[in-house]
């Protein structure tokens, strides 16, 4: 909780410094992920899993050089699962996508944007995994993405999201057999993700 107030009061600090001039817009994101998980250990293979996530966002930018800011508070929930394994694990984060973003105009009801930024994310559901694993608390990622903006309200965006750290541990665990043999060190487990989001900004 206190990462989160401390991300917030960053977010507030930058939009109160930008001149009077800046546009800023709130607004509501949703969309898509489409995840899948890595593993230290390299005969555990990661299956892609689809998700969903949506929240209020904030954006302000300064219209003469099209610089500016994103920061959304987005519910997500995806699944982690290793092929050839069944898991019922449910990935449900808050996540808090801070983006450096600079759009530019191809019309008066056309524009495009790229972004990129740190996003922190903070598990709010089950611990626990399929095969004795446990999910971190909280976890640090990296976003890059590019979109349009249509009508001056619409926004359709693609996004990678990559993990900086570690998502989850797979403890060793004799009954856990693995190519015939059972597993005997930790696993770290990554979690990345591909998103499709459209927003629209009052």
């Amino acid at each position: 909780m206190k990462k989160i107030i401390s991300v917030l009061m960053v977010a507030v600090c930058l939009m109160m410094a930008a001149p009077a001039q800046a546009q800023l817009h709130f607004g509501v994101k949703g969309g898509l992920n489409l995840s899948k998980v890595s593993f230290s250990k390299s005969d555990l293979k990661g299956d892609n899993k689809t998700g969903w996530f949506i929240g209020p966002m904030a954006e302000f930018t300064l219209p003469i050089i099209g610089i500016g800011a994103d920061v959304a508070a987005l519910y997500s929930q995806t699944e982690l699962a290793a092929k050839g394994y069944s898991t019922d694990a449910k990935l449900k984060t808050i996540e808090i996508p801070v983006n450096l973003k600079w759009s530019f105009g191809l019309g008066s009801m056309l524009g495009a944007y790229i972004a990129a930024g740190p996003q922190f994310g903070f598990n709010i559901g089950n611990k626990k995994g399929f095969m004795n694993y446990d999910l971190k608390k909280n976890n640090t990622s990296f976003n890059v993405g590019a979109g349009v903006k249509l009508i001056r309200h619409l926004q359709f965006g693609v996004n990678y999201n990559f993990a900086l750290g570690h998502t989850a541990t797979l403890y060793a665990d004799p009954n856990i057999i693995l190519d015939g043999k059972p597993l005997t060190q930790d696993v770290k487990i990554k979690n990345n993700t591909w998103q499709v989001s459209l927003a629209y900004l009052f």
